[in-house]
């Protein structure tokens, strides 16, 4: 039985698979490639291309295991699902379904496997749709199509919504909207999206917020701006479903630039370091964590050694970090060091075209 790297203890995953999601161009990437990961070393073994499908720039894996879901990045946007053959680990295409909007760029599931959401920056809507017992994805069952703008004309001009990203205790929906300047907020609700009250939290203008990931103790939510470069430490009420920021920490490097941006965002297992990358520099901010406050420290910063890291992941051991540098077609990997949050680059990498996401599953 295969299990969900997010929900199995680390010990587990000594053995995984690494799916790669990837922008598909001509002459260069096909789809979604697999690897044999080795957790105790960070080895990275070859197993080959998992499935062939346009442009899958984010996947996620159901809690359960057996399937694989992948957004297709394109100007009418899709939603492709798959299953995961345990002998071969390439993945069986169940079906594909429209994202209800243009460039869809997350995917996510509730912890229970019931829904799956979809978050559109195009056309700026967050999307969500039951999954059925087969691993298939069903009619949407929830929808809403964000509205407003902000004060950058070149990138505001309308909403971007970038991320959907569920909470810890699968109550609630937090989607980033970049052209917004929010962070808009639903219930889960059986997949019918019902906005929150309050409906979203307001990010200072100009900064269009990008990611957000929680903190293991789910008392922390962490938002980067792509513009702006910050991470916004916030406080989270999960009775409420609310966020309230409590910091805004630099993450561009000193020699900021009209070029850069932020980019990926992720806690660290053991709840104690943050990271973002920052595109332009090439680069992974580190940050110390304070257990108490969340508030957080700058720890220093590593080169990616490639081009644009769109994004970078955690293991699930959290001993390793995998830079995806899409615009260099490589990953490289990096241990981290457990005590200080350190990166130091092990020498093992892949070439791989265009990669701009990661999952693993045991």
């Amino acid at each position: 039985m295969l299990t969900v790297a997010a929900l199995a203890a680390p010990a587990m995953f000594a053995q995984s698979t690494a799916y790669f999601g990837t922008y598909t161009r001509p002459n260069k990437s096909k789809g979604i490639y697999a690897y044999q990961f080795d957790g105790a070393t960070g080895k990275l073994n070859s197993i080959g291309l998992a499935a062939e499908t346009p442009s899958p720039s984010f996947l996620a894996v159901h809690p359960n295991g057996r399937f694989l879901y992948a957004v297709n990045e394109q100007g009418e946007g899709g939603v492709s699902a798959f299953a995961i053959d345990d002998s071969t680990h390439l993945l069986k295409p169940l079906n594909h379904i429209s994202s209800r909007g243009n460039g869809p760029c997350h995917v996510s599931l509730d912890r229970t496997g019931k829904w799956l959401f979809v978050a559109n920056y195009g056309s700026g809507s967050v999307a969500a749709y039951p999954v059925n017992g087969d691993g298939s994805l069903g009619d949407s069952s929830g929808f809403d199509q964000h509205e407003g703008s902000s004060v950058n004309p070149a990138r505001q001009k309308g909403p971007h919504a970038h991320e959907a990203v569920v909470s810890p205790d699968n109550r609630f929906l937090l989607t980033p909207d970049l052209g917004l300047d929010k962070v808009m907020v639903y219930s889960i609700d059986a997949g019918t999206l019902p906005k929150n009250d309050p409906p979203f939290f307001k990010i200072a203008p100009g900064s269009g917020p990008r990611h957000l990931a929680f903190h293991p103790n789910g008392k922390f939510a962490y938002v980067v701006t792509e513009m702006g470069i910050t991470v916004v430490a916030c406080r989270y009420d999960a009775r409420r479903g609310t966020l309230e920021e409590v910091q805004t920490a630099d993450a561009a490097p000193a020699n900021r630039a009209p070029t850069m941006s932020g980019a990926e965002i992720e806690v660290h297992p053991n709840g104690k370091f943050l990271y973002a990358s920052v595109r332009g520099d090439n680069s992974i901010a580190i940050f110390q964590v304070d257990p108490g406050t969340g508030k957080l420290t700058a720890a220093g910063r590593v080169s990616t050694e490639g081009k644009t890291p769109r994004a970078f992941a955690i293991d699930p051991s959290g001993k390793f970090l995998l830079a995806m540098n899409q615009d260099s077609d490589s990953v490289v990997e990096f241990r981290v060091d457990a005590k200080t949050g350190a990166l130091t680059k092990t020498g093992d990498g892949l070439n791989i075209p265009s990669p701009v996401s990661v999952v693993f599953v045991k």
